[in-house]
């Protein structure tokens, strides 16, 4: 798979645009190889969707990331606060349905060469730690007073100094 991962960069609304129509069309091309590893229809839009919400919402939308950057952390943003906050009634049912796609989205990438197997495992790792953003939703429900900003500093959206 020939991709120009350059030109995933984002730099301002219009590139946000284009950028969203190359992952539609990425999407597209890793819903069409999960059909062709034999996936019947259901299961390959729930992967495709679920790494869909991820992509476009999350990385381009929210982050504005090249969707090739290796630096690990994306999903636990996602799942661990963006998606809490920003969901009406965040719930761990639909994490353990949407975050499976979102592992096999960077396998997909992995194996076409676009991303690192080691950043790979890296997501699904994130991806599989359901139990820690359980208790994520659960604390935010049980916040209190000003609770919110030491329950946001446990996983916060903004980048390491580092990073």
């Amino acid at each position: 798979m020939q991709i120009e991962k350059s030109a995933f960069d984002i730099a301002s609304l219009d590139d946000e645009i284009r950028v969203d129509g190359l992952c539609k069309g990425l999407l597209m091309a890793f819903y069409e190889a999960l059909l062709a590893e034999g996936l019947d229809q259901a299961a390959a839009t729930r992967l495709a969707n679920g790494a869909d919400h991820f992509i476009r919402d999350f990385v381009i939308g929210v982050k504005q990331r090249n969707i090739f950057d290796e630096r690990p952390g994306l999903v636990r943003q996602f799942a661990g606060n963006w998606y809490i906050v920003n969901t009406l009634e965040p719930a761990v049912a639909y994490l353990a349905d949407s975050l499976p796609g979102v592992a096999r989205f960077y396998r997909y990438l992995a194996d076409n060469g676009l991303v690192s197997a080691g950043f790979c495992s890296r997501v699904e790792a994130e991806c599989c730690a359901l139990e820690y953003y359980g208790s994520r939703i659960e604390g935010f429900w049980g916040i209190t007073g000003d609770g919110y900003f030491d329950w946001d500093n446990e996983c916060p959206m903004k980048e390491p100094e580092h990073a």
